[in-house]
């Protein structure tokens, strides 16, 4: 059976290979072909995805003009990896092995989320992981074991952050040795050089996803003097080296507006982003303030602009919390879970809890514990997928599992989130809002359009 597997495989990858060598010309024509021989290759289930994209070429969707950057605009080694590697045998081959679980009664999460350290160059304000210890890298071996676990049981993905990713060098040897996998490392931009854009040329698996709050005044505002040339000297060289890159924007009260607007967008697909992460602020970390949050009005408004970029812009983008609908929901201790430089097993990036430590356990242990389990058992945390968060849409959830589970708090004033009573009467107002606002689009289950928003 594996021997099959194993030709099939091979033939398949000859086949693409073919194929790839022909649509570097990126006419309609041949990216059509592509979509056809990828149609044979994968699963039932993602044969009509196959069938979808080859629609949208036709159409003229601007999806097709994505697809088209990414063949023209990066180098072989990378549209090799993220061919072969990340959507092959990633996505498609160990959906072979989430399932197994599954029916066996375990789970393997599409990525894992590892901070190995938590020292950085920066000191940003509101920082969501500000309060960690930076005394304690997580050490390189452990980060070695739990990549090498994850490969085999079938994740699809790593997410490496921090901290500063690039503050370890040891990390692009990780990347290099694990070539048969991917990586996308969140980073503040600014250590992006010469020396780095070639080690990443090489290894050709990692995307590095960029924190941006706009343009100059809101990144530099945040992060210091100077930050933003530094990033966009950064992404320039990304770019010219045909290195595929990503944005993260922290979306505050603020910069909602600016963070989607078409002139912020345009400015990034001109640099060479092709992935844009949306994440809403959360009062965790540094000196967390309520007031950042956005509004509710300003979440709805956000998720009708994210399907205004999505038709009109060549780019995907991410909006974290309204893009629920499409997973059911949270997806903590289920698709992903953190591992902190201390090894501390974090449901999500802003649940600063544990009960769990990953040094002398399996990644398997680590989803059959009986927190993950609770986790999965009661997701969705909501009817209404558009409210999935335990922290700021539904925080009794956070508060019960803290109780009931002896969650311990992962860094000094992580406990404040469930312990302070004026902050947790904050978070009950703010829930009760964003639930007046998004009941009725739930309600209809479909896009509002023509909806007037009022923006606060």
């Amino acid at each position: 059976m594996e021997l099959n597997r194993t030709i099939k495989r091979q033939v398949n990858k000859a086949t693409i290979t073919t194929i790839m060598n022909l649509v570097k010309y990126t006419s309609d024509k041949n990216l059509i072909l592509l979509t056809h021989v990828l149609e044979r290759v994968v699963k039932e289930d993602n044969k009509l995805v196959m069938k979808s994209i080859r629609e949208q070429i036709k159409s003229g969707h601007p999806f097709k003009d994505y697809i088209k950057r990414i063949l023209k605009d990066t180098n072989r080694q990378y549209r090799d990896q993220i061919v072969f590697n990340l959507i092959l045998k990633n996505f498609i081959e160990n959906q072979r092995k989430r399932i197994k679980a599954r029916e066996n009664g375990s789970y393997v999460p599409y990525t894992v989320l590892i901070s190995p350290t938590m020292r950085c160059n920066l000191r940003c304000k509101g920082c969501y992981a500000g309060e960690y210890t930076t005394k304690d890298d997580l050490p390189i071996e452990e980060v070695d074991r739990i990549i090498d676990e994850g490969k085999k049981s079938g994740v699809a993905f790593f997410t490496i952050l921090g901290g500063e990713p690039f503050i370890l060098g040891e990390m692009l040897d990780i990347y290099k040795k694990h070539n048969d996998t991917f990586f996308q490392t969140y980073t503040n931009g600014t250590l992006i050089n010469e020396n780095v854009v070639e080690k990443l040329k090489k290894v050709g698996n990692v995307i590095p996803m960029i924190s941006l709050e706009g343009y100059e005044p809101e990144t530099d505002s945040r992060r210091g003097k100077g930050t933003y040339k530094k990033i966009m000297k950064g992404m320039d060289l990304l770019r010219k080296n045909g290195i595929p890159f990503g944005n993260s924007i922290m979306v505050t009260k603020h910069n909602y507006k600016l963070a989607m607007s078409d002139k912020f967008i345009d400015m990034l697909i001109k640099k060479g982003s092709y992935v844009v992460w949306y994440f809403l602020y959360m009062p965790v970390g540094r000196k967390p303030d309520p007031k950042l949050m956005p509004t509710p009005k300003q979440r709805a408004y956000m998720r009708k602009r994210r399907d205004y970029i999505r038709n009109n812009k060549p780019i995907f983008i991410i909006d974290f919390w309204n893009d629920a609908e499409y997973v059911g929901g949270c997806i903590a201790g289920k698709e992903y879970f953190h591992i902190n430089n201390r090894g501390d097993i974090e449901p999500c990036i802003f649940t600063h809890f544990a009960v769990d430590n990953i040094k002398g356990k399996s990644l398997k242990q680590i989803m059959d514990s009986r927190l993950f389990k609770q986790y999965r058992k009661d997701q969705p945390f909501n009817d209404n997928l558009l409210l999935p968060c335990a922290i700021i849409d539904n925080p009794d959830v956070l508060r019960k599992y803290v109780k009931k589970f002896k969650m311990k708090p992962t860094h000094p004033g992580a406990e404040k989130i469930v312990t302070d009573v004026m902050l947790m009467k904050k978070l009950d107002k703010y829930s009760k809002k964003v639930r007046k606002v998004y009941e009725p689009i739930w309600k209809i289950h479909e896009e509002v359009k023509g909806d007037t928003i009022e923006e606060d």
